[in-house]
């Protein structure tokens, strides 16, 4: 398996425009704690089967992308989670990135696809997938 990328396009109707690294990893904080609490009503420990990894910063990455790196290295190895813009038709875009690396397993695939339909919905943006497919959260006009 190759390097795969997955955008969420920040669009009109986006509750934001652009996002920093830090707006995102404080959505998996957000996204780590709701599974927490979600496990204590249920009484089983759900935050560690929704969310396998730890948040890592590397030096190199700083303020552009960071790491999750998955508990349990058999099943979950690595997500990339990065910001970025790109200039299209003289305006700027702004988008998420989150690429699975070539050793990425296919339970990184599922919990990416999961990250990314999460992020993609909380901000409603326009989702591009690792398939290619693209979907819509945006509020659009009927």
């Amino acid at each position: 398996m190759k390097l795969q990328s997955a955008y969420i396009y920040f669009v009109n109707g986006s509750t934001a425009q652009s996002a920093t690294i830090e707006d995102v990893k404080a959505k998996f904080t957000r996204y780590m704690d709701m599974t927490a609490k979600t496990g204590q009503q249920l009484g089983w420990s759900y935050q560690e089967a929704a969310f396998p990894y730890t948040i890592e910063e590397r030096p190199e990455g700083k303020e552009s992308w960071f790491l999750l790196k998955g508990k349990d290295p058999s099943m979950y190895k690595s997500i990339v989670v990065g910001v970025g813009s790109a200039n299209e038709d003289g305006t700027e875009k702004h988008y998420i990135q989150i690429s699975l690396p070539e050793a990425a397993t296919n339970g990184d695939m599922n919990k990416a696809n999961e990250y990314c339909r999460y992020l993609a919905r909380d901000y409603k943006a326009e989702l591009h997938l690792f398939n290619k497919r693209v979907q819509y959260f945006q509020p659009r006009k009927p």
